[in-house]
């Protein structure tokens, strides 16, 4: 019914910078936010950045000034511009989005995509 396909990781220098994409598609009839959360080996997956569907955003403070969550939903598309990496950044990125389908208007669910890696070498 939905899919999320993300795009966009890869190996990176500290300092330096990439952007994620993810474009959701199906029978989806209203996006209600969409976001990134990550998971390092080892660790918890934890929540780096949402954007609510009127454009609020919600950041983790580690990535703070670094990263920019913005979402064109014209494409239904979200974005992470990651800027500044560190090596701490190096996790799975899988973004996520919450959202009611054609079939099933009257709730809402959340979706997830399959992930891609990001890596900081030091």
């Amino acid at each position: 019914q939905v899919q999320l396909v993300e795009s966009g990781g890869g190996l990176v220098q500290a300092g330096g910078a990439l952007r994620l994409s993810c474009a959701a598609s199906g029978t989806i009839f209203s996006i209600k936010a969409m976001g990134w959360h990550r998971q390092a080996p080892g660790k918890q997956r934890e929540l780096v950045a949402t954007v609510i569907s009127g454009g609020s955003t919600n950041y983790a403070d580690s990535v703070k000034d670094r990263f920019t969550i913005s979402f064109d939903n014209t494409k239904n598309t979200v974005y992470l511009q990651m800027n500044s990496l560190k090596p701490e950044d190096t996790a799975a990125y899988y973004c996520t989005a919450v959202l009611t389908t054609v079939q099933a208007m009257g709730s809402m669910s959340r979706y997830w995509g399959q992930g891609t890696q990001v890596s900081v070498s030091s």
